[in-house]
């Protein structure tokens, strides 16, 4: 009997993983693999071992997480994580790493989202966050259409995320969208086209624009706006 699925010779998953909660302990353990992208989606093991683009995905995320540091620290609204951090709901069945995740102040200190530390480790080492952050942004790439249009919304609105961004810089036309929280879903937010869309979680409009550098390379800039 097979014990585990090997991808590329660098991933091995273990067949025995049935549950959330065993995810989670493998997630944790010492034999995680340390490359690649590995979520949880409601009984689904999703293994992402594709690089990102550098103009599509890759820069657009670093101006994305700077804008909204920015915003973030600037006015003393909570924390920002982006990259590798695993976001766990219980409820909605879910282990994800997106690409950027915001957690309020009210939401921490409320119980809403909480850190949870790294085993045996000591104070200060934190390895999940648990519960509902405020703000997930995806950005699209070609491996990951799917979850991020389809299976990973559904879950995140279950899990009680307010907002969700998803952002797609692959084709002729930038795409961004904010989405709110429905009666049963998540709702794109109505606006003119190419104009602002109202951020609840920040209380803000954004904008996005992209052109070109001087190595015709795609450069994007993230617009705040109060009013």
């Amino acid at each position: 009997m097979a014990s585990c699925v090997v991808f590329e010779e660098r991933v091995e998953v273990p067949l025995d993983i049935a549950s959330l909660a065993e995810f989670r302990r493998w997630s944790l353990s010492a034999f995680f693999p340390q490359t690649g992208r590995i979520d949880y989606l409601a009984g689904r093991i999703e293994v992402d071992m594709s690089p990102e683009e550098l103009y599509t995905h890759g820069t657009l995320k670093a101006e994305v997480a700077a804008v909204l540091q920015r915003l973030v620290n600037g006015s003393d609204l909570g924390e920002l994580f982006v990259d590798r951090t695993r976001v766990v709901n219980v409820a909605a069945d879910l282990s994800v790493e997106p690409d950027v995740v915001f957690a309020s102040w009210d939401a921490l200190q409320s119980g809403k989202v909480r850190s949870v530390p790294k085993a045996g480790d000591g104070k200060e080492r934190y390895m999940e966050l648990e519960g509902s952050p405020d703000l997930v942004v995806e950005i699209v790439s070609d491996s990951s259409v799917g979850k991020d249009t389809k299976r990973l919304p559904k879950l995140c609105f279950r899990a009680g995320v307010i907002e969700y961004w998803l952002i797609d810089a692959r084709k002729q036309e930038l795409q961004f969208t904010i989405h709110h929280r429905g009666a049963r879903k998540f709702k794109p937010v109505a606006v003119s086209r190419g104009g602002p869309q109202r951020s609840a979680v920040f209380d803000k409009r954004f904008r996005l624009e992209r052109r070109k550098n001087r190595m015709n390379h795609w450069r994007y800039d993230l617009f705040p706006v109060t009013k």
